[in-house]
């Protein structure tokens, strides 16, 4: 068989990413040579392909299940391990996470405007006419601020013993508060006369029954009263008060007043009786 020798040598040489195993050598096919084209890996269509860079308007993969295109990524993928996003990342569509979504804040806008914060905190709408439905029951622990005002708790306390300054009272606290203090007035304009019976040197006795104070007025005694013995005042040292069913007691200490009483003697009572 004849040999077809070259005029002029033939010469190859490394490319990027081909190697030659007769590099820049000149071939005259003089004798039988082996030329060997290498990449650096293989490229079959189950080989894992690595590209320390690429340059093309698109990428298709998957059989166009997912294309990249300038700077948008269409179609369908799953992910797994980490992923940083150093930029801003838009999803158009639903982004569904099945394990934990970590953040430093996260803002939600276009349908409702919320910012959820690392730290538990979170802003709720971004103007003043932003309305905020809730459906079913509210728990809420800790401080409160209403109208740029604190408030710690919701008081129940009728008494408002308290006196508190960050405490919203309830329609009922009010309502009973006030029926307190209407009652306390009801009280302190009792005042009624009461003509006594003689018992005893020592007794006289009104068919009457004291007023109960009211809130937090003291109790009912001796010193809410005045008693006059045929016009004069009765001194309050010597004198003590029972209440004994509808009948209310004067008790006379004689060494103390100086006298005893009187069949004829007029005794009068004015004070906090009941009615």
């Amino acid at each position: 068989m004849a040999k077809f020798i070259f005029r002029n040598p033939i010469t190859f040489n490394n490319g990027t990413g081909v190697t030659i195993n007769l590099s820049g050598q000149e071939l005259f096919s003089k004798i039988s040579r082996t030329v060997n084209f290498e990449i650096g890996q293989s490229v079959g269509s189950s080989s894992n392909v690595s590209f320390g860079n690429t340059n093309s308007n698109t990428f298709i993969v998957d059989n166009n299940s997912l294309r990249l295109h300038g700077s948008s990524v269409s179609g369908s993928f799953t992910h797994t391990g980490n992923k940083v996003v150093s930029s801003n990342m838009e999803v158009t569509g639903n982004l569904s996470i099945g394990g934990t979504l970590t953040f430093d804040s996260l803002i939600a806008e276009l349908t409702q405007s919320t910012t959820i914060f690392n730290s538990g905190s979170t802003i709720f709408g971004d103007d003043s006419g932003d309305k905020h439905n809730l459906t079913g029951s509210l728990l809420v622990t800790g401080s409160n601020k209403l109208n740029d005002y604190s408030f710690t708790e919701i008081s129940n306390d009728f008494t408002l013993a308290d006196s508190s300054t960050t405490s919203l009272v309830t329609e009922n606290s009010v309502i009973s508060a006030s029926q307190t203090v209407d009652d306390e007035l009801q009280y302190l304009r009792k005042s009624f006369t009461k003509i006594g019976s003689i018992v005893s040197s020592t007794t006289a006795s009104f068919n009457a029954i004291t007023a109960s104070s009211a809130g937090v007025l003291t109790n009912t005694n001796e010193f809410d009263f005045m008693f006059f013995n045929n016009g004069m005042l009765m001194e309050y040292g010597a004198l003590d008060i029972e209440q004994s069913g509808s009948t209310l007691l004067l008790k006379v200490n004689q060494a103390s007043i100086g006298y005893g009483l009187d069949n004829t003697d007029e005794i009068v009572a004015f004070g906090k009786f009941n009615s």
